[in-house]
């Protein structure tokens, strides 16, 4: 219950959740948003003359980090909990000065954000660090175009014992310090 001290988007976001299976019925979601409000939170509300309020704009931003991947800080790193591999764009693949001949031989084709199948290049084991805590990683190679320079998934939140929230645009970690 939203109390009107609480975070607001939070509340939000929450609501949404618990209401996913009836996202599409806006009236619904509509008629059934106030019960989920606290007596001051309420007032505030009712306050609202019909029309003001059009829609709430909760983010649905990506979590995307800056990780340290050979002894490079990298940005735009997408974090994705839904993957199953981590994958490397052609730039990042550069940038690193990576050679193709270092490329391990992956010929399993994967599926790409559009549906659509992606071929690999190959594939390449890595350090990636984030903060103190170092692993290696796996990636796949493939070229396709991103705005992302490289993709994390299970395999390394796994390695790290991290957890993620898009909600919170944080990834936590447990760590020696």
């Amino acid at each position: 219950m939203y109390n009107g001290r609480t975070d607001h988007v939070e509340h939000v976001s929450h609501f949404n959740q618990i209401m996913v299976v009836h996202s599409k019925n806006e009236a619904l979601m509509c008629k059934v948003f106030p019960s989920s409000l606290r007596l001051v939170a309420m007032r505030w509300f009712d306050g609202f003359r019909e029309g003001k309020v059009r829609t709430l704009q909760l983010h649905d931003n990506a979590l995307v980090v800056t990780l340290r991947i050979e002894g490079y800080d990298v940005k735009r790193v997408l974090v994705d909990q839904g993957s199953s591999t981590e994958i490397m764009y052609p730039d990042l693949f550069k940038r690193l000065r990576l050679k193709p001949k270092e490329l391990a031989c992956y010929n399993s084709p994967l599926i790409g954000f559009d549906g659509k199948i992606v071929f690999s290049k190959g594939q390449i084991r890595l350090l990636v660090q984030a903060r103190s805590e170092v692993v290696e990683v796996n990636f796949i190679v493939v070229d396709a175009y991103s705005p992302n320079t490289t993709i994390v998934a299970r395999p390394w939140f796994h390695a790290m014992g991290v957890v993620s929230s898009t909600l919170h645009l944080k990834v936590k970690y447990p760590s020696g310090d």
